[in-house]
């Protein structure tokens, strides 16, 4: 089928219905949209079109970069000690375990075990950052906590693919310099814009921000890497724009979440082949409980080393171990640099998918933070000392020796 009307109106009406099954099940809606995907590509036959692949590219660049702005620029200094030892324990725990098992008990060679252990050590922050919004995290302690420590998960994917396999050749070096003069000049330029030219229809600051991720994302394509990769630097350097300024934030994530990030996570399903995914049942199942062990080991601990209570170390462990976006990417780095093979591409394509299912739909379902109260809102912001080594306010009535599991609250 050519006709791109109705190529359109199969993906959008799988979209709507996926919400309406979100909404209905009270479950994620980037799960649902990657089960409806499932089902698309082996029973309906659905396929990929060059301009379909461009709009999930979009999608997770501009979900990327609004998981980045979502990144309160203050709570990360407060939590900066929890959130970078949560996240580099997040990041090297399945890096290592994922690359022995590779190395020595599968028996791949070392780049595909080198391809195994980061795609394994990754944190989906689009799966991440549509839980948060979808359950209101997103402007709680435990989502700003949970969305640092994803940056630090995945810069450490990027550094370790940079690292290992780059190219070391002028165009990198374009690209990194061209990254540095945009986090350094764009939140003063987009301040600018919104000075001058505020509440405009024209939306001169969205385009302008859409300008600079497709410009850095063509930047990194031409240096052989991700259009994704950039984008996280550039929401996180803009954050304390958006904190000021939630209007522009709003309407970029009505535009991403109604049109673009539904071909992403639909088409992210339909790399699941459902006869291959029997093949190397085995071995996916390996790699995944190899996954999720191994964040667990590592996640839970150290969460509950900072005082969080054990409902919330669970949940913020489970979210750390979902995978899709840097999983699927640094698959498909290994694929087209003929690292891995078609074979290990599809088992580890689909334990990096599987594991944005699995692990979130537990989570959401058994220890999804409850809601608040006004008094416990600020015995959380008293908590946030817990980072520079200071120990909670003990609150009348509210806190005791052994914490509470009722959202993020600390011993």
């Amino acid at each position: 089928m050519d006709n791109v009307y109705v190529i359109a109106a199969i993906w959008v009406g799988l979209a709507l219905v996926a919400s309406l099954i979100s909404i209905r099940l009270g479950i994620s809606v980037a799960l649902i949209e990657i089960v409806v995907g499932v089902f698309g590509g082996n029973f309906l036959a659905l396929s990929t079109t060059p301009w379909i692949d461009f709009l999930a590219m979009l999608g997770s660049v501009l979900l990327t970069f609004l998981a980045g702005a979502e990144i309160d620029p203050d709570s990360l200094r407060r939590h900066l000690r929890m959130s970078l030892t949560i996240g580099a324990v997040s990041f090297a725990a399945p890096a290592i375990a994922a690359f022995a098992v590779a190395r020595w008990v599968i028996g791949w060679d070392l780049g595909a075990a080198e391809i195994t252990g980061i795609a394994m050590s990754t944190t989906s922050v689009a799966v991440v950052y549509a839980v948060m919004i979808e359950s209101g995290l997103a402007q709680r302690e435990i989502g700003k906590i949970i969305l640092a420590a994803c940056f630090v998960t995945d810069l450490g994917t990027v550094l370790a693919l940079g690292v290992l396999f780059a190219d070391y050749d002028l165009s990198l070096v374009l690209f990194i310099a061209a990254t540095a003069v945009a986090l350094v000049t764009l939140p003063r330029l987009l301040r600018w814009v919104l000075a001058t030219v505020p509440g405009r229809v024209s939306e001169p600051e969205i385009k302008l921000l859409l300008f600079v991720l497709l410009g850095l994302g063509g930047l990194a394509s031409i240096a052989g890497s991700e259009a994704v990769l950039p984008a996280y630097l550039v929401g996180l350097v803009v954050a304390g724009v958006f904190v000021k300024d939630r209007v522009v934030v709003q309407r970029m994530r009505a535009i991403a979440f109604a049109l673009l990030t539904p071909f992403f996570f639909i088409k992210a399903g339909m790399l699941i082949s459902l006869p291959a995914v029997a093949a190397g049942a085995a071995l996916i199942a390996l790699l995944l409980a190899v996954k999720i062990g191994a964040k667990s080991v590592g996640v839970w601990p150290t969460a509950r080393a900072f005082r969080m209570s054990s409902r919330d170390a669970t949940f913020t462990t489970l979210l750390m171990a979902t995978g899709l976006t840097f999983g699927s990417i640094s698959a498909l780095f290994g694929l087209n640099h003929g690292l891995i093979d078609q074979s290990q591409y599809s088992v580890l394509v689909t334990t990096v998918i599987l594991s944005a299912v699995i692990p979130t739909l537990i989570a959401t379902t058994f220890f999804s933070p409850t809601e608040h109260g006004a008094e416990d809102d600020e015995e959380i912001e008293a908590a946030e000392e817990i980072d520079a080594g200071s120990v909670r306010p003990h609150h009348a009535g509210t806190a005791n020796a052994r914490g509470d599991d009722d959202g993020l609250t600390f011993e």
